[in-house]
């Protein structure tokens, strides 16, 4: 009955919206805070800008691979506890990652913490589409999405203002320890499914599943703006640094962390944007923000640093605009099981972000920062294209 969903205004929509928040800014603060300080480790192991970007590629490439075993196991999870569990897991390899004395053995270990984390972001879409009033949803992926910029701005300048001080190794050890106590936290905050009854899929029920979402035309187009969108999103920020930290602007770590401050953009407007597609129709909020997206990057071609600063918090914003949308379309098209319908569109999205966010690293090694840009272009246009083939029909249900 629909008096059982969590509805707006209420306590427990508080207490579940802040405890979403919070275990949100946990993972994505674990799995992204390395990003800044790629440059440092190709420094101190020696090592090209592709290669040292492996240290983010190799833990969302984690993410993606594992994405299939969520998918397949997904309707047996318990939400809460399988998501509590992976946050701590993950905050423990993060401190053993700070201390390894070999770049490989960080990668192994990301790649692992990218697999135990993957359980979270879709399995936390599949919550959110089965325990809220459905006409909320987009609010509350929005304030999940607000919750992963928060994170992901967090880790990152934590880890920089650290590594500035001290070393990344004080600071990645430091990060670990924030992630496992908010991880209690979550745990102890997040309010227990009512909606979800774990249950068995037959094995070869998935195969056909993953088949079945293949043939959902929506649905694949929806995949594929995610893996274009992704993958833009971390290579202009995994390469920014390069042209930042050389001469003419010569910007220190410390600066470099701050300027992931114009994420705060993304964890103001993604709920905005959120109800904004609950109202006005997904279609249409998610080609303005590729469009939005899109003006960004090109304003970051320019030389000062106030327009290049300008520019990410344009593109910031585009960003957290098509993801919250993506990610909840993605959740209700998919009629089966929610979390197979997220862990399907996380497949797609985690691989752009690995694939795309190294092949990047090739475009600024050979055309230096135009080159990224030339790239993120071509698939913005492309992703724009895609997003005014999605049909109406089912936007706003």
């Amino acid at each position: 009955s629909m008096d059982e969903y969590i509805q707006r205004g209420t306590r427990q929509f508080y207490q579940a919206i802040f405890s979403i928040f919070l275990g949100s800014i946990a993972a994505m603060a674990a799995e992204y805070c390395v990003q800044p300080i790629i440059p440092i480790l190709a420094q101190d192991f020696q090592l090209s800008p592709s290669i040292a970007s492996l240290v983010m590629s190799s833990g969302t490439g984690g993410m993606a691979v594992a994405m299939l075993f969520v998918a397949a196991l997904a309707s047996k999870l318990d939400r809460k506890l399988t998501m509590s569990v992976a946050l701590a897991v993950s905050a423990v390899l993060v401190v053993i990652m700070s201390m390894s004395t070999n770049f490989y053995v960080i990668l192994v270990l990301r790649l692992f913490q990218g697999m135990i984390l993957a359980a979270f972001p879709a399995l936390m879409v599949a919550y959110i589409c089965e325990e809220f009033n459905p006409d909320i949803i987009g609010l509350v992926t929005g304030a999940y999405i607000s919750g992963n910029s928060f994170g992901g701005l967090l880790g990152r300048f934590m880890l920089s203002s650290l590594t500035d001080l001290f070393s990344w190794r004080i600071g990645l050890g430091a990060i670990g320890i924030t992630c496992f106590v908010v991880a209690v936290f979550f745990f102890v905050g997040l309010p227990k499914s009512r909606y979800h009854h774990p249950h068995d899929i037959p094995s070869g029920r998935i195969g056909r599943t993953f088949f079945t979402t293949l043939a959902n035309k929506q649905l694949i187009t929806i995949y594929i703006i995610a893996f274009m969108a992704g993958g833009c999103f971390i290579s202009l920020y995994n390469y920014i640094a390069f042209p930042l930290m050389a001469p003419p602007y010569s910007l220190s770590q410390t600066a470099i962390g701050a300027l992931f401050a114009v994420y705060l953009v993304g964890t103001v407007s993604s709920p905005f944007l959120g109800s904004a597609s609950d109202k006005y129709g997904k279609k249409k909020i998610i080609s303005i923000s590729i469009g939005i997206m899109l003006t960004g990057a090109i304003l970051t071609l320019l030389p000062s640093l106030i327009a290049i600063i300008v520019g990410l918090a344009v593109f910031t914003l585009g960003y957290f605009g098509v993801m919250p949308i993506a990610a909840s379309w993605a959740g209700k098209c998919c009629t089966t099981d929610k979390a197979q319908g997220s862990a399907f569109y996380y497949l797609f999205f985690y691989t752009g972000v690995s694939v795309l966010g190294t092949v990047g690293g090739v475009f600024l090694s050979a055309f230096d920062w135009p080159g990224v840009i030339m790239m993120i272009t071509v698939l913005l246009g492309s992703a724009w294209l895609l997003s005014a083939r999605l049909s109406v029909d089912d936007e706003r249900g």
